[in-house]
Order: C-alpha cells, then sequence, then structure tokens
C-alpha cells in the first residue's frame, strides 16, 4: 500500500511540473503576442477580440442583472428613510403649527383683555437689497431706497423676522444698512423671560456677543432676546435671536434673521418715543375733617357741660 502512494506522489509531481511549465509558455507567448507591434500581429488580435468577447454577453448577463439589482435595493433602501425623515418633519410641523395656533389666540386674548393699543405710526419701507460692503472689517449692506422714500437714519432694519441692522448713511436713492454682525453695532437688548438688559454687540462673527449683562446666571441658552427701547433708537420688544454659549463659554446671540439669504429689508419708521418732562403735581393724601366739639358756655364748667348733654 505504501508502495502504491509513493508510485503515485513520483507520478503526480512531474505532471505537475510539466502543467506548470506550460502554463508559463502559454503566458508567455500571450504576453509576446499581445505585445508585438506588427499589423499581422494586430489583426491577430483584434480577430481573437471579435471571436471571444461577445461570447462572454451571456456570462455577464447575471453578473450585470444582480448589479442592478443591488442598485435598485439600494435606491428602495434611500426612498424609504427620506420617506420616514419626511413623515418626521410633517409631524413636527404639525406639532409647531399648533403650538402657533395656540400662541395666536392666546395673543388675542390678551390684546383683547388688556385693550393694548398698538402704535399706528410704526409702518415701514420695503427695500430691496443691492449689494453688501465686500469688506472683511465692515458688515453692511445697500438698499435702493432712500431720502425720497422718507429714511432717516438710525431707523431699525428687519427681514420679515428678526432684526437685521440699522440705518446708517442715506442718500437720495439708496440707504446703508450697518448690521448687527458689525463691530460698530450696539443693541440695547432684554433676554426674556428673566428680562435682564444687556448689549448686543456685534464683532464680525455671525453670532454677535452679549456684553454688560446684570445678572448671568438668571440666563439659560435658548432664552429670547429682543430689543429693549433705550435710547429711543430703536423700537422695543423687536426679536433680535435666541442666547446660545460659545466654546469658550461666553454668551452670544443666535440671530433671528437669515443673514444668508437678505433680499428684502423692512425699515421701521420710527416716530420716537413720547418724552414726559412734566412730573405732574403732588397729591397728597385725602384725611378727614374733624368737627370741633362746641366750646362750654361762660361761667359754666365741663362737668356741668356734660351733665346737661348727658
Amino acid at each position: 500500500m505504501a508502495k502504491d502512494k509513493s508510485q503515485a506522489e513520483d507520478y503526480l509531481a512531474p505532471l505537475k511540473r510539466l502543467l506548470l511549465g506550460v502554463l508559463v509558455l502559454c503566458l508567455v507567448g500571450l504576453f509576446l503576442v499581445w505585445r508585438i507591434d506588427s499589423p499581422r500581429v494586430e489583426r491577430f488580435r483584434a480577430a481573437v477580440v471579435d471571436r471571444v468577447v461577445p461570447s462572454f454577453d451571456w456570462a455577464m448577463a447575471p453578473v450585470t442583472a444582480t448589479v442592478n439589482l443591488v442598485r435598485d435595493f439600494q435606491s428602495y433602501q434611500r426612498i424609504v428613510q427620506q420617506n420616514q425623515d419626511l413623515r418626521n418633519e410633517l409631524q413636527k410641523m404639525k406639532a409647531w403649527k399648533e403650538a402657533a395656533l395656540q400662541l395666536e389666540q392666546e395673543n388675542a386674548r390678551l390684546l383683547d383683555l388688556n385693550k393694548v393699543r398698538l402704535d399706528p405710526r410704526l409702518t415701514f419701507v420695503t427695500g430691496v437689497v443691492l449689494a453688501d460692503s465686500g469688506s472683511p472689517f465692515r458688515q453692511s449692506v445697500l438698499l435702493n431706497v432712500g431720502a425720497r422714500d422718507g429714511i432717516v437714519d438710525g431707523w431699525a432694519t428687519m427681514d420679515g423676522i428678526g432684526l437685521v441692522g440699522r440705518i446708517s448713511g442715506v442718500g437720495r436713492d439708496t440707504s446703508r444698512v450697518i448690521l448687527l454682525t458689525d463691530p460698530a453695532s450696539r443693541i440695547p437688548a432684554t433676554i426674556q423671560p428673566s428680562g435682564q438688559a444687556a448689549i448686543v454687540q456685534g464683532d464680525n462673527t455671525a453670532a454677535p456677543l452679549i456684553s454688560f449683562l446684570e445678572d448671568p446666571d438668571l440666563v439659560r441658552p435658548g432664552d429670547r432676546v429682543v430689543s429693549s427701547g433705550d435710547g429711543g433708537v430703536f423700537p422695543a420688544g423687536l426679536l433680535i435671536g435666541q442666547v446660545a454659549t460659545d466654546p469658550g463659554g461666553r454668551l452670544r446671540v443666535i440671530l433671528a434673521a437669515d443673514y444668508e439669504r437678505l433680499e428684502f429689508l423692512r425699515v421701521l419708521r420710527n416716530p420716537g418715543t413720547e418724552v414726559i418732562r412734566d412730573p405732574g403735581a403732588l397729591v397728597a393724601p385725602r384725611q378727614e375733617r374733624l368737627t370741633p366739639a362746641p366750646l362750654p358756655a361762660d361761667g359754666a364748667t365741663l362737668s356741668e357741660t356734660e351733665d346737661s348733654n348727658g
């Protein structure tokens, strides 16, 4: 049995070497034929390609079908994920819509209860943004409204949602708006709901700093920042943004206005705040008048008078 095994190994070893040599010769010959630059060899290569390559279509058909199937499955997965994301967004939008309707109804009830009188003089002029300053050291834009439209220096500008800046320079047909992100911008603000007074200070970044804050411990990220109206430049209650904290721990404002899409701006006509200079008359507390008791007659004593009255 051991002898038969050794004979088989003696037979297979030369056969393996022979097949390996033939394979090497075939590969070398194929390489030489494929590399020889001769018209005859070129015609031979073309004939081989024309003969062999079309016959591989049937072999590549399952592979192509499998690849297409995998791509369709991946596309279906993406569609399912997008559909789920859209459903989640729709659910969030429904919640926001419900919250907005509730706030609108509550605001209407409060206005009705308080009989709030809104200032009818607080109107606006809408202008188109022509260009920006194009300077890294100055944040401003140009509007196509100016003195002919009654624009005055210092008026506030908004994009329909939040405060954008103030008018700084008026021409006949155009005016310049200094944005809240400009280093020269300083806006008195109130942080709600704590009511803390602060200054929104531009520093050439998309999120201006909050400085001169009375008590930072009462302020939380997400609090609303509105204009306070101090100084009489801006009307009070204009939305500026929300409080956020930078990596350095400083408080900043995430602006509500979309600075990436400033196409139209509203310039608020600010008629100014009426200043009361007369302190008015001091009103003393009302005192009850006491009727004095009648004096006793001449010669009569107090005891006699009391006896007569008794």
